[in-house]
């Protein structure tokens, strides 16, 4: 009988040491076909064989909903674009109120707004959209955003199209590849998947960001900036193309333990090659750039790690 008693008693022990042990944090990524549901894989892996006891749950996302997510409680971590973390930080359109639950974590790698347009489109510039059929992600990501405040500032805007579609990288391309859009916007990485993908099948050119344009964005919101694709990046590109762009960084819930989020910092910064194996132009990142202030507050244990690190 006593033996029984004993263990049933560590029965009840041992249910209840399990869940106070593990911790799950849900991670919003990116759209299907884009570069943060791989890394966000990459990133899961190597948290949770450093970390005991974590489980991480991957979910596709995007830029602005990701940091409403996280600021809502409904995830705990989630990937960002510096320029429409800032709007949400000051409470600016399209975010309801001002953010203030979404603490920085780390700066990862540029990302370049891509305007591709079919070879045949006469699309050569912003203003060209006109009448055209164009293609961009669904409501919630940065370059949806972009695409409706680039029409706006040369004089359009969703009803000046001859249809707008909001879907998916990989959709995106079918629609394009059919002929059922001349104008794919994107933001993403370069070179980027989806217009390789479409430039095997379609010719292509990107379109190049022109400096009223430009200084437009930035009056708005400095966290925008040019960039360069170079050269050779896609097909038959053979030159240079300045686009409108932006910082992918991650956010993390403010309220999350110090010493976790330490821990998760101080492993990125300890795997970069893991990183980089999925984007590219991660291989350089350095401590110094990750604690880069973009205008998003440090959560406490990342500037922990940065502060060690002799980052900050």
């Amino acid at each position: 009988m006593r033996l029984i008693r004993a263990l049933c008693a560590a029965a009840v022990v041992a249910a209840f040491a399990v869940p106070a042990a593990a911790q799950q944090l849900t991670f919003m990524t990116g759209p299907q076909g884009g570069a943060w549901i791989p890394l966000g894989g990459a990133l899961k892996g190597m948290w949770e064989k450093e970390i005991p006891g974590l489980q991480i749950q991957p979910t596709p996302g995007a830029g602005i909903a990701n940091v409403r997510g996280v600021d809502e409680g409904k995830a705990q971590i989630g990937f960002g674009n510096s320029s429409t973390t800032v709007d949400g930080i000051a409470g600016n359109p399209p975010y309801p109120k001002k953010v203030t639950r979404a603490c920085q974590l780390a700066n990862l790698y540029p990302q370049y707004f891509q305007v591709v347009a079919t070879a045949d489109s006469n699309v050569n510039s912003f203003a060209d959209f006109k009448g055209k059929s164009v293609v961009t992600q669904p409501k919630g990501n940065t370059a949806e955003l972009l695409t409706a405040e680039v029409l706006k500032i040369n004089g359009l805007n969703y009803q000046s199209l001859s249809k707008i579609n909001f879907q998916s990288y990989t959709d995106a391309v079918s629609l394009m590849k059919d002929g059922h859009a001349q104008v794919f916007t994107l933001g993403t990485t370069a070179p980027a998947s989806s217009v390789m993908d479409l430039a095997a099948a379609r010719d292509i050119k990107l379109l190049p960001v022109d400096d009223r344009t430009m200084a437009e964005l930035r009056k708005m919101n400095a966290g925008y900036n040019k960039l360069i694709i170079k050269a050779g990046t896609y097909p038959k590109q053979d030159k240079d193309v300045p686009v409108i762009g932006y910082s992918t960084h991650l956010v993390v819930a403010c309220d999350l333990p110090d010493d976790l989020v330490y821990r998760m910092v101080k492993i990125m910064a300890a795997n970069v090659e893991g990183m980089a194996a999925v984007v590219k132009s991660i291989s350089d990142l350095t401590p110094k750039d990750m604690a880069l202030d973009i205008g998003v507050p440090l959560h406490k244990g990342a500037a922990k790690f940065y502060k060690e690190a002799g980052a900050l």
